[in-house]
């Protein structure tokens, strides 16, 4: 999120302060002003504040692009925050399912054995812990823990491969 100084005839109502944001977990600065990584238990927000104005006046720049209805829904959790509601800092659309996080985990560690020259049966005695892998071809071949594998190493290669990019959209 970008914080730029408001205007001069806006009133502000809140400054941005250490106590309503929380400590940031990093901080960077550089010729393009500070970022700060702010943490809690939904997720993770990144705050870029051009200058110390922009922590006195605050005001959002929300960027007119494909992602701009998100950023505008982000916007608003950080106004929430800094009035003092309680509320996560990631909207539900980039906040990821207990499921998702399994599927996500599981992908990235098919790609790992892929990555360093596992087949299929590597992948479903790694991955998916299936007996199915020590069995004879003809079993193999028929096996729906083969087809998982190879479905795993299909979609883990796409994932790391560009697909990551659906995880900041929020899917």
């Amino acid at each position: 999120m970008i914080l730029e100084p408001a205007p001069p005839d806006f009133e502000i109502i809140q400054s941005i302060d250490g106590d309503a944001l929380g400590r940031p977990f990093a901080e960077r600065i550089d010729a393009d002003g500070r970022e700060l990584l702010i943490t809690d238990g939904s997720g993770e927000l990144r705050v870029r504040l051009h200058d110390e104005q922009a922590a006195r006046r605050p005001a959002v720049v929300v960027p007119l692009d494909s992602m701009g209805e998100l950023r505008a829904d982000v916007a608003l959790h950080f106004a929430r925050r800094l009035a003092g509601q309680r509320t996560g800092l990631l909207p539900a659309a980039l906040r990821l399912t207990p499921f998702q996080k399994r599927r996500l985990i599981q992908l990235l560690h098919a790609f790992d054995v892929h990555d360093l020259g596992g087949g299929p049966r590597d992948v479903a005695a790694k991955v998916l812990a299936s007996d199915h892998a020590q069995r004879r071809s003809v079993e193999w071949k028929d096996s729906h823990a083969r087809r998982k594998a190879n479905r795993l190493i299909h979609d883990s290669i796409a994932l790391v491969e560009r697909g990551y990019l659906k995880l900041l959209r929020g899917f």
